[in-house]
């Protein structure tokens, strides 16, 4: 499945779940998005043989609710009237990964927002396999909610705070989607104002900074630094306090695999905020 360009609306948003407390706070971010994006939101189960039941899925309506976009005791049709479409799928499987794979083969997506169990930078859902179950993968953007990170949407009220944004910049892959991507990020939350921060990791002569002073949102500063790439941008995510870390990422297999081993994979290891990877071909 061909890579949405970065422009493009978000229509369908997938969330895979394993129903742990960091798939809870996921939840909250797939939510919110598809909620200010009018997207329709798949949410997918995949338990072993004979286990997994419906009620062990997050309650839309109740969070709803909770966040009063809907009144209390409100019924199943209220959901619709919101411009959104909510679907709980359950599988079986054991081998989750192929199963969430074949799913989105199925089921044309442009976002997949999931937890990450920073032991090995990967979601359990992906614990079992980075290789051939990834064979069929798709192209996609994906948030990556880390393990303990609660990220800028509330999972109690839904509120955003999201007013601080990194844009790992090189000359390879082009930094312009993910800085379109961050640009589009804060707009549809209507968080203002932003700081957004362009980071190149190297020598100031061998970056090529990009055109961003025509963009309308927010505040642009630019951080040069030395050192091993990885290491800098968490250091400098620490000390800016990055809500939102957003990269460009490429690979010749899509999203999975173009983390593997890469900047953005040791990245996503150690972060302490979301992390919106964003596949370029």
């Amino acid at each position: 499945m061909a890579s949405p360009s970065s422009s493009a609306r978000i229509e369908s948003i997938f969330h895979p779940s394993d129903f742990s407390e960091g798939s809870t706070v996921a939840f909250a971010h797939a939510l919110k998005i598809a909620l200010v994006t009018k997207a329709q939101l798949n949410i997918l189960h995949v338990s072993e043989p004979g286990e997994g039941q419906w009620a062990d899925f997050p309650g839309v309506r109740q969070t709803l609710e909770q966040w009063q976009v809907l009144p209390p005791a409100s019924p199943r049709s209220a959901i619709p009237s919101l411009g959104i479409d909510v679907r709980k799928v359950l599988t079986q499987s054991d081998d989750p990964v192929a199963a969430s794979l074949a799913y989105l083969e199925r089921n044309p997506t442009d976002l997949v927002v999931l937890a990450t169990h920073q032991r090995d930078g990967h979601a359990r859902w992906m614990a079992k396999a980075v290789a051939e179950p990834l064979a069929r993968q798709s192209h996609l953007m994906t948030l990556f909610i880390p393990a303990g990170v609660q990220g800028f949407v509330s999972s109690f009220d839904g509120s955003v705070s999201l007013d601080r944004i990194l844009i790992p910049i090189a000359s390879d892959p082009s930094p312009e989607p993910a800085i379109d991507a961050a640009c589009r990020a804060a707009a549809a939350l209507e968080t203002d104002p932003v700081t957004f921060t362009t980071l190149h990791v190297g020598d100031s002569k061998d970056g090529s900074a990009p055109a961003v002073e025509q963009r309308p949102q927010g505040t642009w500063n630019r951080v040069v630094r030395s050192g091993e790439p990885a290491e800098t941008i968490l250091s400098v995510a620490a000390e800016q306090r990055a809500d939102l870390i957003v990269m460009t990422t490429k690979g010749r297999h899509g999203f999975l695999d173009a983390l593997r081993g890469s900047t953005t994979e040791r990245v996503l290891r150690h972060t302490h905020c979301p992390l919106l990877a964003i596949p370029v071909s």
